[in-house]
């Protein structure tokens, strides 16, 4: 069974705190929790993957590392229960998921029991491609991506940030929702909206 909890800022409120506890089984201090820290440059030290770590201790977790796929082993992944891919660039992240493997091992993990929580470039990276980034912000591209599909393990198209005009400036001064209902267009899509307060939890049996 699939549990995936797809966000734009991790455990932002106390109602997407909530929600991940629900999926929870069993004894939390006994669970492994890897955080994938590729997409940001900081790695570890970026200040969200800090305070997802210390979120997971305050829920009462006690087995919580980080794992960057760029450098290290994706099999690593195979221990956990819980995984949380952390925010930054869509396309830095997907590089490197389908580089290492880590692509096949989350969809695999996905599919038995395991919980996977996506932010932001997360959450982009589980559904079927990140065409959209390249429509909002092509810059990010700087791995020269050509092949935009993502992980497919959902099949939702979504938008984090959709609440955030501050991260999408348009020079023809057009808004999100504009962009967006173009982007459907053309693509012939639907794109789900995700605000940074909002998230959405799939259950797959």
């Amino acid at each position: 069974m699939s549990r995936l909890l797809l966000t734009s800022c991790g455990f932002y409120t106390e109602d997407i705190k909530n929600q991940f506890l629900e999926f929870i089984d069993g004894d939390i201090s006994k669970l492994r929790v890897s955080i994938i820290t590729t997409a940001s440059p900081s790695k570890e030290t970026n200040r969200y993957a800090q305070r997802a770590l210390q979120e997971f201790k305050d829920m009462g977790f006690q087995h919580i590392h980080f794992v960057d796929i760029e450098f290290d082993d994706p099999q690593i992944l195979l221990h956990s229960d819980v995984i949380y891919i952390n925010g930054g660039n869509p396309y830095t992240l997907l590089y490197y998921a389908k580089k290492s493997g880590a692509d096949e091992i989350i969809r695999t993990l996905a599919a038995q029991n395991v919980i996977i929580v996506g932010v932001s470039a997360g959450t982009l990276l589980l559904g079927p491609n990140i065409k959209l980034v390249d429509c909002f912000t092509p810059q990010m591209n700087t791995m020269n991506l050509t092949d935009l599909k993502a992980l497919g393990v959902t099949d939702k198209l979504i938008f984090p940030h959709y609440d955030r005009d501050d991260l999408f400036k348009d020079s023809t001064n057009k808004t999100i929702e504009e962009r967006i209902v173009e982007f459907e267009a053309n693509e012939n899509c639907k794109v789900t909206r995700l605000k940074d307060e909002e998230y959405i939890s799939i259950l797959i049996k």
